[in-house]
């Protein structure tokens, strides 16, 4: 199958353990975008793997699994090609994490997909908002979220890397 023919194939998104082969490989091209985004930017470099490493043992997935939190990942075809995270913060309040479509499959609706899908998973784990934190050198990011409905709020959380805090209220038809 020809790579334009393979760009035209359905998207399905499902929930996955994020131990999973798929879903690790995901995350760590996430982790690994964000991370050379930054250096890119702050130091003038690439990240090395010892630092994504770090990285990833930094910020885990594990809280991304049932009852609480879930991971979703989106495949075009058979190709595993995105993935975000949900998990409650409390009992109304879900968190959007590690939003994420590889480069190759940007621009093809992956993404609006996977947001929805989130949007849904946080409701049916009871939330009536979900917020996330994002840079802002993330444009595409910022961008996607507000084209979404997320508005911006004031930071809920401390973490040296989140410099915008966004939040949308859940109206339970998601």
């Amino acid at each position: 199958m020809s790579d334009v023919a393979a760009l035209r194939l359905p998207w399905a998104v499902s929930a996955e353990p994020a131990g999973s082969p798929d879903a690790e490989t995901l995350l760590r091209e996430y982790y690994t975008e964000v991370a050379d985004r930054y250096f890119a930017l702050h130091e003038g470099r690439r990240s090395t793997p010892q630092e994504i490493d770090e990285g990833v043992a930094e910020y885990p997935s594990t809280d991304l699994t049932p009852p609480h939190g879930t991971l979703l990942v989106a495949r075009q075809g058979e190709v595993a090609a995105g993935c975000v995270g949900v998990r409650m913060l409390d009992a109304r309040t879900a968190e959007l994490k590690q939003m994420f479509v590889r480069a190759a499959r940007r621009g093809r609706g992956g993404a609006g997909m996977l947001l929805t899908a989130a949007e849904r998973a946080a409701a049916r784990l009871g939330a009536e908002r979900i917020r996330l934190d994002t840079r802002r050198d993330l444009v595409e990011a910022v961008a996607l979220y507000r084209r979404h409905g997320f508005v911006e709020i004031d930071p809920y959380h401390e973490d040296p890397y989140a410099e915008i805090f966004f939040e949308k209220r859940l109206d339970g038809s998601c």
